[in-house]
């Protein structure tokens, strides 16, 4: 099911690529520019991300930065830790969006 949803990421990301080619561009160099290392490390935005994706109540959003914290090294705690902070500060929604990060989690710890 979470591979399904990077699979529609990929689908739209080449829509986007010749629909709006100068607009996906720069989003995609933003995107590259503020999740490298900084102050924050990577891994540790992908824990935000997570969060975020969790709060926003995207499911695109939770399989795609998921997938990122764990090519990172962010532990399946640290993946939930994060995600419960989102409900912490979204409430009773968040929650129920732990469903599709749980997926997430088990479907792309084996890769």
């Amino acid at each position: 099911m979470m591979k399904e949803k990077l699979q529609e990421i990929s689908e739209l990301v080449k829509k986007l690529q010749q629909n709006a080619p100068d607009e996906s561009k720069k989003f995609f160099e933003f995107l590259q520019t503020v999740e490298k290392d900084g102050a924050v490390s990577a891994k540790n935005k992908e824990l935000i991300n997570v969060a975020l994706a969790v709060a926003a109540q995207c499911e695109w959003c939770i399989a795609f930065h998921t997938k990122n914290a764990l090519k990172l090294g962010a532990s399946k705690d640290e993946i939930i830790e994060a995600a419960m902070q989102a409900v912490l500060m979204h409430g009773g929604p968040a929650l129920m969006y732990m469903t599709p990060l749980f997926k997430a989690i088990e479907e792309f710890s084996n890769e």
